[in-house]
């Protein structure tokens, strides 16, 4: 891990991807210092780019519908993006690699009822499923990290299930089922730095996916409750004015695919140097 961080300044893709997550990084922690005014403060609706409003204010991006300034939501948004989709990540990989360790590496009964119940989930379409939970629990940050981790662990247990199939067989797994290690350690400290890389990779790429679902959550209004500033809540807000004002749905749409940008190149990155290790 450490020697592969090392070397990601040798990837161009790599580097392009970290500079772009790591402005958004930036402008969510500095976001009470560069936002010009409170997300949730209206003052003048419907300004365009470049306008004015009441003592001079300069609206940088235009305003919305309520006449909040889209400039302050879109930093202030940054926090929810950068904070619940990780999370969400974190918490479907951290379910779905024990799940696929313990599949993979025991078999039988277990690996046949874990692989059933992943089956069952990817049977439904990830949007659907997402809008049937929360549409039953309420749309709330909570329940929202719960639907996309349920979402995406069967697909993180399937590949990491693959993975330690490939693996188990393998010299240095034997060698320490000999020494009587238990299983908990062959998994956690023999296989899974083992087969880190390709996690790695899809952590990145699927991160993208979250960020888009999240966003797509709060364009279909299933998004973290107003007045909290939202990218996709930004542009279901004001997706009815986006033919005559289209700055107010085309600034939230390019935050949205610049930070999922910044992520996929980033996952290129690493998977062009795995390949070249």
């Amino acid at each position: 891990m450490i020697a592969l961080l090392r070397r990601l300044p040798a990837s161009p893709i790599a580097i392009i991807g970290i500079a772009i997550v790591a402005f958004w990084v930036i402008v969510a922690l500095l976001a009470p210092l560069l936002a010009p005014l409170a997300p949730t403060r209206s003052l003048q609706p419907m300004a365009l780019p470049g306008d004015r409003g009441p003592g001079g204010i300069m609206f940088w991006l235009g305003t919305d519908v309520l006449g909040r300034d889209i400039l302050s939501r879109i930093i202030f948004g940054t926090r929810s993006v950068l904070l619940y989709a990780p999370l969400a990540t974190l918490t479907a990989f951290a379910a779905g690699i024990a799940m696929g360790l313990v599949a993979g590496f025991k078999g039988g009964w277990l690996d046949e009822a874990l692989s059933r119940f992943a089956d069952l989930i990817l049977a439904f379409p990830l949007l659907i499923l997402y809008i049937v939970i929360i549409a039953k629990f309420g749309a709330s940050a909570v329940n929202i990290v719960l639907a996309v981790t349920l979402g995406a662990m069967p697909g993180i247990m399937r590949i990491t299930r693959g993975l330690v199939l490939d693996q188990r067989g393998r010299a240095y797994v034997q060698a320490a089922q000999l020494r009587g290690e238990p299983v908990w350690y062959i998994l956690i400290v023999e296989i899974l730095p083992n087969v880190r890389g390709p996690l790695i990779v899809d952590f990145c790429l699927r991160l993208g996916y979250v960020i888009i679902a999240i966003g797509t959550l709060g364009f279909l209004g299933l998004g973290l409750p107003p007045p909290n500033p939202d990218w996709g809540t930004m542009i279901n807000e004001n997706r009815n004015m986006a033919l005559v004002f289209p700055h107010m749905v085309v600034f939230p749409c390019i935050a949205v695919s610049s930070l999922v940008l910044g992520f996929n190149l980033l996952a290129d990155g690493i998977r062009e140097l795995s390949q070249t290790e």
